[in-house]
């Protein structure tokens, strides 16, 4: 029979660790520790399949904190469960350096699943990692022997509820049927500005319903025995549950709690004391941890190990009776291509007239399918336009989980959160893709990858001005420059055929960061790589095309994508004119500022001042690159509806306008 007594301990342990550690650092968010320690516990100790002694075990139990500004419920479970946290670590909470940062952030903390803290990203990032789950099960389970098969257990909250984002991700999950997901809303009526009342008033299980999950109802958040129900019906169910929770923010908390100064205020010793001594705690005592709770959380481990050891037991059977589906599962927990994955590449031909890159993109994302079965990809609504689908394959469905397309439907931002969660799990390379235009809708997705070193891959179609008669709504200028602004991701704008290719290569070979393909609408000719460098140079992220001339350079033309072949044609003219220039593309700044010094200055030489990048953006960061003493033909203002062509001549992206400004320099 279990001991109630100790349970509560066990909980109350998670609130006191939470609001001690809190008041020490004097900032935090101690309203959802207390007022969802119950729930918390429920899920770990009694329905979470986790082995805290190997946190990387494939087929555990994920847990989110959506709320990710109440990081202290997490951080107070994976100290007590073992996973590697320390008394020490609880101290310093929100210090720098330390290991319990404000927020959980992914590869950082040992245990922490996913970057949470924008609302809404933990909840659409578990979309993508139920389809994660499926998608593993459909490549790999048998009839006979199930060795992908575990739930998604998250944490969410009214801001959860209220970000866009949410509502995209929960209509897709109804749709897909996610029954791997189970979704605890923190109901506790309370906002930053006060009641929920103030803004947020629909029927949230009616509007669950109607997304088509399954939704319960727990009246009392702090009620273990309800909690644990719920959790028994929602894993019975072949829907997305969402289970309500009533539960009071602060839980606790004498004077704030149930109100909106429990959110984000630390609770002040006296609030805390005063807690204590109301659920029988030692007042005194900061950060106590009773040895005999300590050991019932630390159950989870011998817990865990076994658990573990049960599912070894069913692999070796597994693997003796399917070896070929052994070996390809072990390649994938050891984080390994496969042999040879890019052996099936053709490269393209020289070709004037060429292809637009979005076209070639598609042509390289099947190449590479064919032998890399980890590829995985969709897009928002846009297939034919963005050249993703990979044939062979058809459409990822609950009853069809090994489909590697994924009709994401127009829901931009929850198909980069979902493709984030895709990509979390070993074996799987995810892609999604979009309008360039529409990268601001995925901005926030983007980041989180870019912080988290997700190595999702982002690809961007319709790139610039080229859009032609959609107009400047559909015609991004300053979107490239916004993507380069973002720490570690890399973004590449190939310039033809075969530097798509190679953009393509780098972003299935990254597994540090995200990457971001940008293509072209119209076709690009493909370079004559007899006369131009070796193509294979795109991964130094700039390089020297030519040196077109009979004397050393005295200047230098940079391009990236559709540009390129302006500078290329250029460059040509002015040798003809009598000079010599050295043409350089570059498709990818980030990568050509993580070559080494000589490198850069071999291509970029310090004595060559003159200077003229060509670009349809931005003139944003391109100052670095050409100097005080280059120019640029960019554009600083929005485009305009009309023929691609037209409107290019018009913004002065032509051969002649290009020769005209590089005489001038």
């Amino acid at each position: 029979m279990e001991n109630k007594k100790l349970v509560e301990n066990a909980i109350n342990t998670i609130r006191f660790l939470s609001t001690d550690a809190i008041n020490k650092a004097n900032s935090g968010h101690p309203g959802l520790p207390m007022g969802t320690a119950a729930i918390a516990y429920t899920i770990w100790k009694k329905h979470m399949n986790h082995n805290p002694n190997n946190p990387n075990w494939i087929n555990r139990d994920r847990f989110i904190l959506s709320g990710g500004h109440g990081s202290m419920l997490l951080y107070s479970l994976l100290y007590l469960s073992g996973y590697g946290l320390t008394l020490d670590d609880i101290k310093e909470f929100r210090q720098i350096g330390s290991k319990t940062p404000g927020h959980p952030e992914y590869g950082h903390t040992v245990g922490v699943e996913v970057t949470t803290g924008p609302l809404g990203q933990g909840f659409a990032t578990g979309i993508g990692m139920a389809m994660a789950e499926r998608f593993l099960a459909g490549r790999f389970n048998q009839n006979d022997s199930k060795i992908i098969d575990h739930y998604i257990y998250g944490i969410v909250t009214d801001g959860d509820l209220m970000e866009g984002v949410s509502s995209e991700a929960a209509s897709l999950a109804g749709h897909q049927k996610l029954g791997k997901l189970i979704y605890f809303y923190d109901d506790n009526k309370i906002s930053i500005d006060g009641s929920t009342d103030l803004a947020f008033t629909e029927d949230r299980g009616k509007r669950f319903e109607a997304y088509g999950w399954h939704v319960q109802y727990v009246d009392d958040g702090n009620d273990i025995d309800a909690i644990d129900k719920a959790i028994i019906n929602a894993k019975s169910d072949e829907r997305p549950s969402l289970i309500i929770c009533k539960t009071i923010i602060g839980f606790g908390l004498p004077t704030k709690q149930g109100t909106s100064k429990a959110h984000g205020e630390p609770p002040g010793v006296e609030e805390v004391r005063a807690a204590k001594e109301a659920m029988g705690w030692d007042p005194d005592k900061d950060f106590y941890v009773d040895p005999e709770v300590l050991d019932y959380w630390r159950e989870l481990k011998s817990k865990g190990d076994d658990v573990e050891e049960e599912w070894n037991k069913k692999y070796l059977i597994y693997k003796d009776k399917y070896p070929e589906y052994g070996i390809e599962f072990e390649r994938i927990l050891e984080g390994k291509l496969p042999e040879n994955w890019d052996a099936g590449i053709e490269y393209f031909p020289a070709d004037e007239k060429g292809l637009a890159s979005r076209v070639s993109s598609g042509k390289a994302l099947n190449m590479i399918a064919k032998n890399l079965p980890d590829l995985i990809q969709g897009s928002a609504d846009l297939h034919p336009s963005n050249k993703t689908w990979i044939d062979g394959s058809e459409a990822a469905t609950n009853e069809n989980p090994a489909g590697r397309n994924i009709h994401y439907g127009v829901r931009e931002h929850a198909m980069g959160a979902a493709a984030n969660g895709l990509a979390l799990y070993p074996g799987v390379i995810s892609a999604c893709s979009t309008f360039f235009v529409f990268s601001d809708y995925l901005r926030p997705v983007i980041r989180v990858s870019a912080l988290s070193g997700y190595s999702t891959i982002w690809v961007f179609t319709h790139d610039s001005i080229g859009v032609g008669e959609d107009g400047p709504t559909h015609q991004p200028v300053e979107h490239l420059a916004s993507l380069r602004c973002i720490p570690n991701l890399v973004t590449i704008r190939p310039a033809d055929a075969n530097e798509t290719i190679e953009a393509w290569k780098i972003a299935v070979e990254r597994n540090d960061g995200p990457t971001a393909l940008v293509l072209s609408r119209q076709n690009l000719p493909t370079l004559d790589r007899n006369v131009y460098s070796d193509v294979k140079m795109v991964k130094k992220g700039a390089y020297v095309l030519a040196d077109v001339g009979d004397e050393e350079p005295e200047m230098i033309l940079l391009a990236t994508g559709s540009e390129v072949d302006l500078i290329v044609k250029a460059a040509e003219i002015l040798a003809s004119k009598g000079k010599s220039v050295r043409i350089v593309s570059m498709p990818s700044w980030e990568l050509f500022n993580n070559q080494s010094d000589e490198y850069k200055d071999s291509v970029l030489p310090k004595t060559i001042s003159k200077r003229l990048a060509v670009e349809a953006g931005v003139s944003f960061g391109w100052n670095k690159w050409v100097g005080d003493q280059g120019k640029t033909i960019t554009l600083d203002r929005f485009g305009e509806s009309g023929p691609a062509n037209q409107v290019f001549e018009k913004f002065g992206f032509t051969v002649e306008n290009v020769v005209e400004k590089a005489l001038s320099l």
